[in-house]
């Protein structure tokens, strides 16, 4: 049987990732399309047709053609995933939607910062205070999440949920660039039990040397 869903992009993308792990947890079958970095393809005018930003990734599920990760995410928890990753409660529903969207506008840009400066720049054009200050950043948004995880285990519960996803997809480039972490308790507890995920594992720990600035 041919899958329904098709999801373009590369598997070195955070974005990218989100949608894997998504996919992964809802033992959804799919076929996945290599775009974007070293792939190129995001500029021509069939992807653009799809995507019209030029970026990864971009879905399709039937009819439905769709871009931007988080949506994606949410649409896929929401379509194979109530009672799971889609909380079928209204009111436990709003808190994932608050931390998704919270990871969207403060987390992601954090973290993503470091990387973009620390990673894909080369050393002599570094601009180290942009980094320190994007660290700081970073910092600042984990202690947030680790109030709620000193309560729950998960940022919405007591179990993984969508808003885990769009998260925690960025713990391990946290983990793995060359920056001083402070200790954080709660998130390294966190990220040990995203961890014994085999859809995490595989959709995120993920080597990234190849965006490395040469």
């Amino acid at each position: 049987m041919t899958s329904q869903i098709t999801l373009w992009g590369r598997k070195t993308s955070a974005n990218v990732q989100k949608v894997l792990w998504t996919l992964a947890e809802l033992d959804l079958d799919y076929v996945r399309v290599d775009i974007g970095g070293k792939f190129g393809g995001n500029d021509l005018p069939d992807y653009r047709a799809m995507n019209p930003n030029g970026l990864v990734p971009a879905l399709r599920d039937g009819d439905l053609i769709m871009w931007e990760s988080n949506a994606i995410v949410r649409y896929l928890a929401a379509s194979y995933g109530k009672g799971t990753l889609w909380p079928e409660s209204p009111v436990e529903r709003a808190l994932v939607d608050q931390w998704a969207d919270w990871s969207c506008s403060t987390f992601q840009p954090a973290w993503l910062n470091i990387f973009l400066n620390l990673v894909r720049v080369p050393a002599e054009k570094r601009d180290q205070a942009k980094v320190d200050a994007c660290v700081a950043a970073t910092v600042k948004a984990f202690e947030v999440m680790q109030t709620q995880l000193a309560r729950t285990p998960y940022l919405a519960g007591d179990r993984l949920t969508y808003a885990d996803i769009v998260a925690g997809a960025g713990l391990y480039r946290w983990e793995t660039m060359e920056i001083d972490r402070p200790a954080l308790p709660h998130i390294e507890a966190w990220h040990a039990r995203l961890k014994e995920r085999q859809a995490f594992r595989d959709s995120v720990e993920i080597d990234y040397s190849e965006l490395r600035a040469s």
